[in-house]
């Protein structure tokens, strides 16, 4: 066999003489618009059908077409799903960053590229594959105007004969991607036959990356995180759906929309939602607030400048004590920010959103599958606090595709709270709304159409008593808030409690959340291994905080909190949380650019913190 590249075969024999299995990361750069995510997928899935975990991240312009993208696939026999910072095999299809990424590579990452750009004249510690791909899509698509798209499976083909992917996985993915669309279906196969035939008959293997078939993955599933939560909120028992369209929240009532239609349409073709699209997203929260009043279960989807638009009405839902749910998917910010790249920016934000003092409930999923479950807790969470219940999910997560074991089949009932029913309402013979009866400072409610002389009340947003009457007395609103901010309070025992990821004798102690778990699980092995340093790791999952992670605070002589924004906003609430002689234990970890965020910065940055 000839190789591409004769000039660098040495630095790929120095390469290859260390094999490396199931553990590398690939990078296609392509450009916005161009069709390349069918064969992403193809790439991405193929892996996973072998047995090896994998994760994939879209790295994408806010414009509709013609700028970079990038999408990466990491594949760990070890089972990491964080980015990995160092790129192992570049395929480049975008003349107008091919070079920038190719110096950007570390000595020995193999690039797959387009003949004509003649990149391995840049490095020569690199192994160079060209794949001549105009002359190789002419043989198979006789349509000039479909090459384009149809050209990017022929890079899957040629990296399935480079990393000895198995084709009978790949044609299954195909088949599965275009099973109603038996042209596409046809010229993608064709087209990655052709680069698999090329790449065996015309390039030398000389990197040391290869996929051999396990059996890690065997009873899992790849999903996004939006199209999880979609799953719990239809689990969980939503009715009313508003929202405003706004990247990257769309696909959550998007994919909500397709489940509904297929799963709450009763035989003789009436839906049992409801869901409405909004001017904006001041009017989807207030259509919220008004179906929770109602009894409905309802929610609303939407990202950082979504959550400044709701703030006066959020704010009428925890004084009025209205239930709704709201999803967020953070973004990066401030104003229209970095709207295609991900970021934890929006805690502090959704914590007090609205003027004056509120606090308000977050849950913090960091996985698809908790995407699912609290989901569904929100809903139970948000009737039983009669509160709006903010679920803070980001785009790395909602977005990017995830491996997960399946979800499971939810069997508690659904719960409504503190509901008075007409026959109890009898019992009593009359409630006073806003009155704490059982002193965890939630009152009783009841709903509209409620057939008993004694269930109407005024829902104010005012000063009111706790009779619901008008009220501008200053001990009335004193004894209002401070009844408000006792429920607050109960609320510490109805949400979900941290996960003790590990809790030795280390006198380290790390708390981190969401999707920066990913990166944190690995970044503490490689503090172990690489230099000895070992950690204690708490996940935050909900705010208020529950007793562990007080506990867990105490119980170490420095903390660091690692979170994916500039102002350590978790940290922030974490100061105000602890007792103040715990304060000065606590370490900030922060990444901030975008990007995903890697196990190797956090190592890097925690090891520079202590000293090593």
């Amino acid at each position: 066999m000839a190789t591409s590249d004769v000039a660098v075969q040495s630095a790929g024999d120095r390469t290859a003489q260390k094999k490396i299995v199931n553990d590398f990361s690939i990078q296609v750069a392509t450009v916005n618009g161009s069709g390349s995510q069918s064969a992403n997928n193809v790439l991405l899935r193929s892996i996973f059908r072998m047995g090896i975990p994998v994760s994939g991240k879209n790295l994408f312009p806010s414009n509709i077409a013609g700028l970079p993208t990038w999408y990466t696939i990491r594949a760990s026999k070890h089972g990491y799903i964080a980015r990995k910072k160092e790129i192992d095999l570049l395929i480049a299809m975008n003349p107008e960053t091919a070079k920038e990424d190719v110096m950007s590579l570390s000595p020995g990452a193999a690039v797959i590229y387009d003949e004509p750009l003649n990149l391995s004249s840049l490095r020569t510690d690199l192994i160079f594959y060209a794949v001549p791909y105009d002359k190789i899509v002419a043989t198979v698509c006789p349509d000039a105007k479909l090459r384009k798209l149809v050209k990017n499976m022929i890079y899957v083909g040629v990296a399935a004969q480079i990393l000895q992917i198995d084709m009978a996985r790949v044609e299954a993915e195909v088949e599965k991607q275009f099973a109603k669309k038996q042209r596409a279906k046809d010229l993608n196969l064709g087209a990655i036959h052709a680069g698999f035939d090329y790449a065996k008959a015309s390039l030398s293997k000389a990197d040391p990356f290869f996929v051999e078939a396990s059996n890690q993955t065997t009873g899992k599933i790849i999903i996004d995180g939006n199209a999880a939560a979609a799953l719990g909120a239809m689990f969980g028992g939503v009715t009313v759906v508003t929202w405003y369209p706004i990247t990257p929240s769309s696909s959550v009532v998007e994919q909500l929309i397709d489940y509904l239609k297929k799963y709450r349409v009763t035989n003789d073709g009436k839906a049992t939602f409801a869901v409405v699209q909004a001017e904006d997203e001041l009017a989807a929260v207030g259509m919220v607030l008004g179906a929770g009043w109602a009894g409905a279960r309802s929610m609303t989807a939407t990202s950082g400048p979504g959550i400044s638009l709701m703030s006066e009405f959020v704010g009428l839902g925890y004084y009025a004590e209205l239930p709704g749910v709201i999803f967020d998917i953070q973004r990066v910010g401030p104003s229209t920010g970095l709207p295609t790249r991900t970021a934890q920016g929006d805690i502090l934000a959704c914590a007090t959103l609205s003027h004056g003092d509120t606090k308000h409930v977050l849950l913090l999923p960091g996985s698809v599958n908790e995407c699912f479950t609290m989901s569904m807790e929100a809903f139970d969470i948000a009737e039983r606090m009669q509160s709006p219940v903010f679920v803070l999910s980001d785009l790395d997560l909602g977005m990017n595709n995830w491996m997960s074991e399946p979800f499971s089949y939810p069997t508690k009932p659904i719960d409504r709270g503190k509901v008075l029913s007409a026959e109890e309402l009898t019992k009593l013979g009359g409630f006073a709304r806003y009155k704490d009866v059982d002193g965890d400072a939630i009152p009783y409610r009841t709903l509209p159409g409620t057939d008993h002389p004694a269930a109407a009340y005024f829902t104010r947003g005012s000063g009111h008593n706790e009779k619901a009457q008008y009220s501008e007395r200053g001990d009335d609103y004193q004894n209002n808030m401070e009844r408000l901010n006792r429920k607050f309070e109960t609320a510490r025992t109805l949400v979900p409690k941290p996960e003790m990821v590990a809790n030795g004798t280390s006198k380290i102690g790390i708390i981190a959340y969401g999707t920066t778990d990913f990166a944190m699980r690995e970044s503490r092995d490689q503090l172990a291994k690489e230099f000895n340093i070992k950690t204690d790791y708490l996940r935050l999952r909900a705010y208020p905080f529950t007793r562990e992670a007080h506990d867990f605070v105490a119980s170490h002589d420095r903390v660091y909190v690692v979170e994916q924004n500039r102002d350590a906003q978790m940290l922030s609430l974490l100061k105000l949380d602890l007792d103040a002689t715990q304060v000065p234990k606590l370490r900030s970890v922060r990444h901030y650019n975008g990007l995903p965020v890697d196990a190797r910065s956090l190592t890097d940055e925690i090891v520079s913190q202590e000293g090593k």
